[in-house]
């Protein structure tokens, strides 16, 4: 029988940050990317205002800005609420995936309430931020449940404010 280990709180505040880091770097080059391309791409068909396209580093960088804010928090409280959950084994890879999904679904909600913010702080309308959100979330699904996984897995193996039994 497996006993569970005492996890510091100083580890769930390590590992979002560290998280955050990554998962932060990765919104703003996607975001970065849409802004500034994606009308251009004809999957999209999508008409950007010129404007938008001009200001692409500073809105993929308010994003990522208010992102890192946000989610470091969000990601600290699941953190803990994971921490306490017991019903499945936390030496089962199972669990980490579980995790992966529960995140990303609060990660994928933030991203695309703050487009639509940054959008209307920016530009003073939401057009054409659905498409951005849209695109956003169908990437960063894909990159960050990756990520993220990889990320669980780093973390588990290290003893990084762990105190064992």
């Amino acid at each position: 029988m497996h006993t569970k280990v005492k996890v510091q709180r100083r580890r769930h505040i390590i590992k979002a940050i560290s998280w955050r880091i990554v998962g932060t770097l990765d919104t703003w080059i996607i975001s970065w990317f849409l802004l500034t391309y994606i009308g251009d791409i004809p999957l999209f068909e999508v008409n950007i205002d010129p404007n938008v396209k001009l200001k692409a580093s500073k809105a993929a960088s308010l994003i990522a800005l208010l992102e890192l804010i946000s989610k470091t928090a969000l990601y600290y409280f699941h953190e803990r609420i994971w921490y306490k959950i017991t019903w499945i084994s936390i030496r089962q890879k199972y669990r980490h995936i579980i995790k992966t999904f529960s995140w990303r679904l609060i990660g994928a909600i933030d991203t695309i309430l703050l487009v639509f913010i940054v959008f209307y702080c920016m530009f003073s309308s939401t057009q054409g931020a659905a498409s951005i959100a849209v695109s956003m979330f169908s990437i960063e699904v894909i990159t960050k449940m990756i990520l993220y996984y990889f990320h669980e897995r780093i973390w588990f193996v290290s003893n990084y404010g762990v105190i064992k039994n």
